[in-house]
This record gives C-alpha cells, structure tokens and sequence, in this order.
C-alpha cells in the first residue's frame, strides 16, 4: 500500500508528518493509494475538498482541535489501521448561488450551506423545496442545509438536529430565527431540491457560505446533493463515524 501524509500547517501536525513520512517511505499524493491527513476537522475538510475528483481514501488522525472526522492519532501500526479500516462514503452538497449582479456561483459543501446576513438588518428568506414554497418569509441571522456528517457542526450549534449517517436526511435549520418565531427547522429528504430566494436583497444583504467558501450578496441559491460525488473517508472500526454521531446523541 502506498500512502501519503499531510498536515495541516498549524499546531503539531507538520512536526508529526515528518516522522510518519520516514517511518512509513511515504509517496506524493498523487502516488498514493490512501492519503493520510494529519490536523483537525477543518484540515479534513480542506483535504476532501482538495482530493475531491480522485476517490482517493482519507484517513485522519487527530493533531487539531475537535477532531470528530479524525481517528486518534499514533505512530505505530499505521498500515495495519488502514488496511482494517472502515469506509464511509460521503455525498456533497452542491450550492447555485446567484449574485443581486446576476453573476451564478457554484461551490460543494462537505458539512453544510449557510445563508447569513450581511448586515444589522435581519434576513428575510423564502424556503422552497421541490418547487413548493414552504415558508413565504423566514426573518432571522438565516439558516443553514446540513448534512449527516455536518449535522454535528454548525448545525448542532444552531440547536439543529443530529443525523445519522445511513438516514438519507438532510437538516434544514433556522439561525435565530424572529419569524416563524417558533419554527425549529425540518428534516428534508437527501434528495430534494432546497431554493432559497432573499426578499428585499438590496435593503437585507445576505452572504452563501459552503463550507470555506462565501459568496457575497446573494439574490437566489439552490441546494442539492451531489451524488456523481463520492468521498470516502476511512475510520477505525471501534470508532467510526456514524459512532460518532450517534454518540453524540446521548451527551449530558
């Protein structure tokens, strides 16, 4: 198996990676049969947006933060981890944003899309899915669309919902919403077109964020999963992603 090793720049990922490429004869990424991530989730993030069209594995190990997308790490036994390794697939999400100038956007998001606003003026958003509008008017910070492997990010700060990975659910989450006052959000169906369209965009400036990536301005935004996508990412077995989240349910 030949594998590469990356790091984040920040903390002790770099230092950790130049063992590990010694100890392991580590090849180019583009030599790689799996690429092994050293940093936190954001890292993890970068990197699954950087590799996106070579499916290649990625298997973390934790030298940030967090860590949720990321095993633990050590120098032993590398190999032997991978080769024993679960594999889980991820599926993007694809935002169509289109500017107030009429310039459309396009960008992939691992965890989740935010609208958000740009200003002191509260955002003033209406919420279509499959072509039927479901909230004429949402008036708050914005709201975001999650994934499973999001659902514990931002949107679990948002008060969202945790979902398990297997569900083919997406969230549909509020930030601080004034009206619908009591509204918390909804559980979507993976497949569902979701389209967002700013009222008053010129008086309620709102921003798109996927992941890392912000559009400035936006008018209209359409969210839809990816599927000609594949992200596959790999986990120990007595730790594995949908582990995770569904321990993250039962957190006092």
């Amino acid at each position: 198996m030949k594998i590469a090793i990356i790091a984040s720049e920040f903390g002790e990922g770099s230092q950790a990676a130049k063992t590990l490429r010694s100890r392991y004869r580590a090849v180019s990424a583009r030599e790689a049969d799996v690429i092994v991530a050293l940093g936190g989730d954001g890292f993890m993030l970068q990197t699954l947006h950087t590799y996106m069209g070579h499916t290649k594995p990625i298997y973390g190990m934790n030298k940030g933060t967090v860590g949720f997308l990321m095993n633990s790490f050590s120098e032993d036994n590398l190999i032997e981890r991978i080769e024993n390794a679960d594999t889980f697939t991820l599926h993007p999400l694809k935002m169509r944003a289109t500017r107030c100038d009429g310039e459309v956007v396009e960008y992939l998001a691992i965890n989740e899309i935010s609208l958000l606003r740009e200003t002191r003026q509260a955002a003033n958003i209406r919420v279509a899915i499959d072509g039927k509008v479901r909230l004429p008017e949402l008036v708050g910070d914005g709201v975001l669309v999650a994934t499973p492997a999001g659902s514990t990010a931002y949107n679990l700060s948002a008060h969202g919902p945790i979902i398990p990975l297997e569900s083919n659910l997406l969230a549909l989450t509020p930030l601080s919403a004034f009206r619908p006052r009591r509204w918390r959000g909804a559980l979507l169906p993976h497949d569902v077109t979701v389209e967002l369209t700013i009222n008053q965009p010129q008086k309620r400036p709102v921003s798109a964020v996927a992941d890392m990536h912000e559009v400035r301005d936006v008018r209209h935004v359409i969210i839809e999963e990816d599927r000609s996508k594949d992200l596959p990412i790999l986990f120990d077995p007595e730790h594995t992603l949908a582990e995770r989240i569904f321990t993250e349910q039962f957190v006092y």
